[in-house]
């Protein structure tokens, strides 16, 4: 299947999950993604503000915000930027995004773990974005433990995957945690 022809299919799955489907799929995922050594080990994580169609973070951030120091990302022209995560200095940004506002960038190289949304992963770890190639920019310049997170049926058989792609360590739905490096 085409990237474009993926995109279409999994984002009129996700239109049609009612909200009580989309907070109990969080709970299940992010309560995997508690379980793994690689957040356990993990003291400066990169999460995402979600959008309405992804799973929702919002209320993870606030579950793990004292024990955790958590980062977000912030567009900055075609690139990312890591910026310390406080719900009280967030502002809507590029593409309906709430973003971290200030100066004090942060290193991609001192993430420890990275939790990226994704319209689609496949088992190998490919994964396809919406289109514009933020995250792999952002995800060659770590070395961090790169986690995907999705709905059970935003795992498909195959991602096509260009060289500029960066795959995923690890990805984790409601149903499954899949090791894949």
């Amino acid at each position: 299947m085409e990237k474009h022809e993926i995109r279409r299919k999994i984002n009129s799955m996700r239109r049609m999950l009612t909200d009580l489907e989309r907070r109990q799929a969080a709970e299940e995922v992010f309560s995997r993604l508690e379980e793994t050594a690689a957040f356990l080990m993990a003291d400066r994580i990169l999460m995402y503000h979600s959008l309405p169609d992804e799973l929702f973070t919002h209320a993870f951030l606030g579950k793990w915000g004292k024990r955790k120091r958590f980062y977000l990302p912030r567009v900055n022209g075609v690139n990312l930027e890591i910026l310390p995560y406080d719900e009280s200095r967030l502002e809507l940004g590029s593409f309906h995004i709430e973003e971290p506002t200030g100066n004090d960038t942060v290193d991609p190289q001192d993430i420890e773990l990275v939790v990226v949304p994704a319209v689609a992963y496949d088992r190998n770890g490919n994964r396809l974005g919406r289109g514009k190639g933020f995250y792999d920019r952002l995800l060659r310049n770590t070395k961090a433990t790169k986690i995907g997170v999705g709905y059970e049926f935003q795992l498909v058989d195959e991602v096509p995957s260009e060289p500029h792609d960066v795959a995923v360590d690890i990805i984790i739905t409601q149903n499954s945690t899949i090791i894949v490096k």
